[in-house]
């Protein structure tokens, strides 16, 4: 338990931009993915794809900060795909 207590703390105070922004990510897509889940036989991207949109916006940004290039260009890459969904949704 000691483990993961560290980790936690690790992982604040090396970069506590990053740290709330890699936050604010994990909590939007859950919540997306939630609506996805117990919408799926009727699915609500109006609702869902604004979620993941501001999560990928928020792990762009918390990826920047860490330096991790992979989480960053995956990241990346949802981004776009959530960008366009919003558009195709909303435009």
């Amino acid at each position: 338990m000691n483990a993961v207590k560290q980790f936690w703390i690790d992982s604040y105070k090396t970069s506590k931009v990053a740290f709330y922004f890699e936050m604010v990510s994990a909590i939007s897509v859950m919540i997306g993915s939630a609506v996805l889940t117990y919408t799926i036989l009727d699915p609500r991207a109006d609702i869902f794809v604004p979620f993941y949109w501001v999560g990928t916006v928020t792990g762009i940004v918390g990826a920047y900060y860490r330096k991790s290039s992979w989480t960053l260009i995956l990241t990346s890459w949802f981004f776009g795909m959530n960008t366009i969904a919003l558009w195709r949704l909303f435009i």
